[in-house]
């Protein structure tokens, strides 16, 4: 199939085109959000393909997958050559996000689209989302699995969070100051310099965070951060907010999940401390990530629904 989608999501995009498909990915000479093109900071298949809008225009697309609300608003439709996602061509919406705002008003841009299909990665996004008579589906998150990289010989936490300072408390950058006197922290994602953050490519990110002893999850409010499906990935021990999906995501065996400060504050000290149980929680985390976030079953859940939806 050739399928027609955004580089939106660089993670999430990286496990989608390493599919069985050709993915035209539309691409623009000076970048931006509407033509980022192929990944820079991360390893993708040649069946990745950029392409233009003249190219768009007249290419066969058997799908299209938005993501964001202008997608569907008229900007695929212009790249599509007129074609609209639903209507002329099949199409899907993946939302990335947990709504935003008071429960009530949690309506998702392609609520009452019976030609779409709506998409969530979480099961919590899914039940807070109102699609109104729009059906939808869930496929959790997969991983393109970077390899068991821990060592942990840094006595000190890996913390990843892109624009920290920007989304302040929805990261949970505020209680960075928290956590730091207990154990000293590293922070590393895009845009985070100010404080103090690295922003690296996905490969050498990997090598630093699996360095550290411990990776610290301190989201408030996010679907389910990509990063931390990485770090049970590498073999690291996790300590996390219990909020949103993470307490499906992470087992006892894995880590320390709460929603009580102090609770986390020890978990990070026991983890920096005893190296050993550190080790055994992060050998638990990777083989839990690894079976039900593998890329594997997250490319077959997609090849269902793209079945379905092109038929």
């Amino acid at each position: 199939m050739r399928i027609f989608l955004w580089h939106v999501h660089g993670a999430w995009t990286t496990a989608f085109v390493h599919g069985h498909h050709e993915y035209l990915v539309p691409v623009l000479p000076d970048g931006g959000p509407e033509g980022l093109g192929r990944a820079q900071t991360y390893t993708w298949p040649e069946q990745a393909v950029e392409v233009t809008p003249e190219q768009a225009a007249k290419a066969e697309v058997d799908a299209v997958i938005l993501q964001r609300e202008k997608e569907l608003g008229g900007l695929a439709e212009r790249w599509l050559g007129g074609r609209r996602p639903g209507k002329d061509i099949p199409a899907v919406y993946v939302e990335h996000n947990a709504p935003q705002g008071r429960i009530n008003e949690m309506r998702h841009p392609a609520a009452d689209r019976r030609d779409l299909l709506l998409v969530h990665v979480t099961h919590f996004n899914d039940l807070f989302w109102d699609p109104g008579s729009t059906p939808t589906r869930v496929i959790e998150h997969g991983i393109v699995d970077p390899g068991y990289l821990y060592t942990g010989e840094i006595p000190r936490a890996a913390v990843v969070i892109n624009e920290a300072e920007r989304r302040w408390r929805v990261t949970g950058t505020d209680l960075l100051g928290h956590f730091g006197t207990e154990v000293a922290l590293d922070l590393f994602g895009m845009k985070s310099e100010g404080l103090g953050g690295e922003d690296l490519p996905q490969a050498k990110l990997h090598r630093e965070m699996a360095r550290r002893r411990v990776y610290l999850h301190p989201i408030r409010w996010t679907s389910l951060g990509l990063s931390l499906l990485e770090a049970m990935h590498l073999g690291m021990p996790v300590v996390a907010l219990a909020t949103t999906e993470v307490p499906l995501a992470v087992p006892p065996e894995a880590g320390v999940i709460s929603t009580r400060v102090e609770v986390l504050e020890r978990a990070l000290r026991l983890f920096v401390n005893e190296p050993r149980e550190a080790l055994a929680r992060g050998k638990a985390a990777r083989e839990f990530a690894l079976s039900r976030y593998g890329l594997d079953r997250f490319l077959s859940d997609w090849d269902d629904v793209l079945m379905e939806v092109a038929r």
